[in-house]
C-alpha cells in the first residue's frame, strides 16, 4: 500500500516560513496530490493540490499568496512552501495521493493514499 511521508514540521514565529515535503514512493502511474491541515478541535480542511503533470494548482482562499505547492517527479516528492505564516496556521499537515489527477482535486474522499502528518505550529 502507498503511504505519503511527510516531514518539515515544527515551531515557528508568525511572519516566518516552513517548507514541507511528501515522499510518495510505491506508485508507478501519475499521481495527483494534495496537501490538507487539521486543527485541533476542527475539521480536516483542504489547503493546496497539485495535478499530476504539476501545471495546475488550486488553494484555499486562507493561504493563497501565502503558500506555494510543487512536486519534483525525479524524487517522488511534493512539496508545500509556506511563507508570512500566521498562528491560524497552525495544524497538522497531511499529504495526500489518488491516482491520475489530470485535474486538481480539494475533496477528501478524491485521495486514496494518506500520510500520518506532520505538526507545524505558528507562535504570536
Amino acid at each position: 500500500q502507498v503511504q505519503p511521508v511527510e516531514s518539515g514540521g515544527g515551531l515557528v514565529q508568525a511572519g516566518g516560513s516552513l517548507r514541507l515535503s511528501c515522499v510518495v514512493s510505491g506508485r508507478t502511474s501519475s499521481y495527483g496530490a494534495a496537501w490538507f491541515r487539521q486543527a485541533l478541535g476542527k475539521e480536516r480542511e483542504f489547503v493546496g493540490a497539485i495535478s499530476s503533470s504539476g501545471i495546475s494548482t488550486n488553494y484555499a482562499d486562507s493561504v493563497k499568496g501565502r503558500f506555494t505547492i510543487s512536486r519534483d517527479d525525479a524524487k517522488n516528492t511534493v512539496y508545500l512552501q509556506m511563507n508570512s505564516l500566521k498562528p491560524e496556521d497552525t495544524a497538522v499537515y497531511y499529504c495526500a495521493a489518488r491516482s491520475g489527477g489530470y485535474s486538481v482535486y480539494y475533496r477528501i474522499y478524491e485521495y486514496d493514499d494518506w500520510g500520518q502528518g506532520t505538526q507545524v505550529t505558528v507562535s504570536s
